[in-house]
This record gives C-alpha cells, sequence and structure tokens, in this order.
C-alpha cells in the first residue's frame, strides 16, 4: 500500500476541445485544482502567477526547461511579498511556515502529464526510474498509473530523490554510504551520529532502533559491536529503505527490520533502545515533513512513556533531540525534563553537540536567531 491517500483522485481538462482525463497524483494529499488550463512556452510568469493565485492549475504542454524557468519564476514572485517584521521567534517560526505553505500551494499548480511513468515534453529528462521509485511501495500491490497528472515540483522531488539515492551520503562512523529513498529523510545531519558513535555502550548486547528511517542507526549500533537490532517505523516507504541499506552494508544477520508504531510487536525488551523522533512539535504538511515535525510531541511522549516497559535490567534509553524547539518557543526545557520524570525515568548523562549544517550559519534564513543557539542532545535515560 503506498503512503499517498490521493491516487484514486482523477482530474479532468479540455485539451483541443476534447475532454482529458488521468490519475491525479499529490504526494502532500493536496485536492486537484478545480479549473485546469492547458499552458505552453508563450505563458508569462505574471499571468501564471495570477492563475495560481486563483486557484487556477495550467497543464503544461510546452519545453520542459521552459516549464522549469516559469516554476522558478512563479516562486520569486511568492517569496518576494513582503511578510513584517517578527516580534517573538514564535511569530517569526509561523509566518515562516504560513510562507511555505503558500509557495506550496501557488507553485504546486503548475502540472505536468506523465504517460506510463515517463515526460513527453521536449527537453524533459528520462524520470521513469525516479517516479517509478517514488510511487511503487509494495511492488506486489503498487503500479505507475498509465496516465498521470502531478505537479512539476513533485516531479522534480521525485527527479532529485531518486539522484540522492543513487549516491547516497558518506557516514563516517559506518566509512560507507547511506541511500535515501523518496520519502525517507537523508541523515545529513551529522552531528547527531557523532554523539551515538562516541557514547558508551556500557555492557549493551541488544538494542532498538525506534524509527528508524534510513536505518543509520541501527547499523551504526551493529558496527559498534551490538549483534542484535531490532529496527522499528510505522512507513513503509522507510522499512524498505532501511532494510536496502541492511542489505546493502552485509548487516541482515544483526538487524531486523520490523513494521511498528513505536517499540517491536510482543513483549520484547533490550539493553539499549535509541530514538531519533521529529524535533519541531507543529503540524506536518506533506509526508516527508514527518521526520521533522512531530505534531503535539506525539512521537516524543509515546516514546518516553512506554520505553520503560522495554528495557531490561540495567538497560538504558537514548533520546536524540535538538533544542530548536525552545528556542523557537515550541516547547520550554522545564516540559520536556517533566514529560521524562512524569515516564520514570531520570537523566543519566546529557551530551550535547553543536549543529554543522548550512542553516545554522546563514544569515539570511529567517529562522537563523534561534538556529545560530541550537544545540543537539542525547540523553542517556534510566
Amino acid at each position: 500500500m503506498t503512503e499517498n491517500l490521493s491516487s484514486n483522485l482523477t482530474i479532468t481538462w479540455q485539451e483541443k476541445g476534447k475532454p482529458q482525463q488521468a490519475v491525479w497524483q499529490s504526494e502532500a494529499n493536496a485536492a486537484p485544482p478545480k479549473n485546469i488550463v492547458v499552458a505552453d512556452d508563450t505563458m508569462k510568469a505574471d499571468e501564471a502567477y495570477k492563475l495560481a493565485c486563483e486557484g487556477t492549475g495550467f497543464l503544461y504542454k510546452g519545453d520542459f526547461q521552459n516549464a522549469k524557468q516559469l516554476l522558478q519564476a512563479v516562486t520569486k514572485r511568492v517569496d518576494r511579498k513582503p511578510i513584517k517584521p517578527a516580534a517573538t521567534m514564535l511569530e517569526a517560526f509561523h509566518q515562516h511556515r504560513a510562507r511555505q505553505i503558500q509557495r506550496a500551494n501557488i507553485t504546486n499548480k503548475i502540472l505536468i502529464e506523465l504517460n506510463h511513468g515517463n515526460c513527453d515534453l521536449k527537453r524533459a529528462p528520462d524520470v521513469k526510474e525516479a517516479v517509478a521509485g517514488a510511487l511503487i511501495v509494495n511492488p506486489k500491490l503498487d503500479k505507475v498509473p498509465a496516465k498521470m497528472v502531478l505537479s512539476l515540483r513533485e516531479l522534480l522531488g521525485m527527479n532529485g530523490a531518486q539522484e540522492w539515492r543513487k549516491k547516497g551520503v558518506f557516514i563516517d562512523a559506518l566509512q560507507a554510504n547511506i541511500h535515501a529513498h523518496y520519502g525517507v529523510y537523508s541523515p545529513i545531519r551529522g552531528e547527531y551520529l557523532d554523539l551515538i558513535n562516541t557514547t558508551s555502550l556500557g555492557n549493551a548486547k541488544t538494542a532498538f532502533d525506534i524509527g528508524t528511517g534510513t536505518g543509520v542507526i541501527a547499523a551504526i549500533l551493529v558496527t559498534r559491536g551490538i549483534k542484535a537490532v531490532i529496527a522499528t517505523d510505522s512507513s513503509p516507504r522507510a522499512l524498505n529503505c532501511a532494510a536496502d541499506n541492511v542489505g546493502k552494508l552485509n548487516l541482515k544477520p544483526y538487524i531486523t527490520v520490523e513494521q511498528a508504531n513505536l517499540f517491536p510487536s510482543g513483549h520484547k525488551k533490550a539493553d539499549l533502545i535509541v530514538c531519533n523522533p521529529p524535533w519541531l512539535p507543529a503540524k506536518a504538511n506533506a509526508p516527508i515533513e514527518h521526520a521533522i515535525y512531530d505534531p503535539n510531541s506525539q512521537m516524543l511522549k509515546g516514546f518516553l512513556n512506554g520505553v520503560k516497559a522495554h528495557l531490561n535490567d540495567n538497560g538504558e534509553a537514548w533520546l536524540i533531540l535538538s533544542d530548536l524547539a525552545e528556542h523557537l518557543g515550541l516547547r520550554t526545557q522545564e516540559e520536556l525534563l517533566k514529560w521524562i520524570a512524569d515516564a520514570g525515568l531520570s537523566i543519566m548523562e546529557k551530551l550535547d553537540i553543536a549543529p554543522k549544517h548550512a542553516k545554522s550559519s546563514d544569515q539570511s534564513d529567517p529562522l537563523y536567531a534561534a538556529r545560530v543557539k541550537e544545540i543537539t542532545s542525547l540523553y542517556r535515560l534510566k
């Protein structure tokens, strides 16, 4: 089963006086535009921006590279609209999220038609492999529709994700690449992996990796000497991705990938339970954002409240968490400490590391004042 709930919707439009119909694809489960016009290379950016703002989608039939230029021009017009100065970091965050949503709503009105996963436009890249990689989660159930319409922005995302999937991200702790599938967050922030790679394992022989994603944490634990790891995730894409990486790293004898909301099924226990939940308690607007946003801190609280029952005697839990939410005003340190205490846990040690990613030094970022103070921590919990 795919994680996209909109794949059974259809979209209709008129082309050369004849009605046309195709499957509507939206990773964010957005409804298709109610009104669609056919556009080509004669469409001007101002006209496209106006139509998109009014809710009209335009199906591009011209040159693919010109379509990309039009997308860039429309995006610039969205971002040109001034934002009033924010009084607090919390206000700045909500303004930033509102702008992201507005940008997506408008720019996603530039549409592309695919036939059996191919884009027939002039100068279009070969996207068939990228589309299949994004949409086929279960090969026995899923297939790419014969005729499909999606936003150009989403198609470019699929194509970019496929390139990253092939290339992979080099992980120092593994001395190998990890390959993220479409819709699975890539481990590009290495500081939390450094914490996992250097924190003492004690006498741990077994471990759980909760919310495994690409499987990178499970792989690091095995290379450090833990030879029995269960890696869980609720996302079919993440499970496929983790299993793929485990296979590529020749770690199948040591890592079991299991679908679970949080903890493995049954009453299994482990010496070490690791969780790197999404760091910001806010609404996710697309599936990929669930790796960043944890509405109402559901996963964080679920992990804290459930971990005690799954720890062996003298076992410990590692919570890896950034304090960016605290600097943005989304959560306080006192709230986090209370959740830990209420779960019957105590902090043995808190190990900190500064972020190394580009946004931490980008002064043009609207959230720079918070990002520059950010610290990533590994909480050792008993």
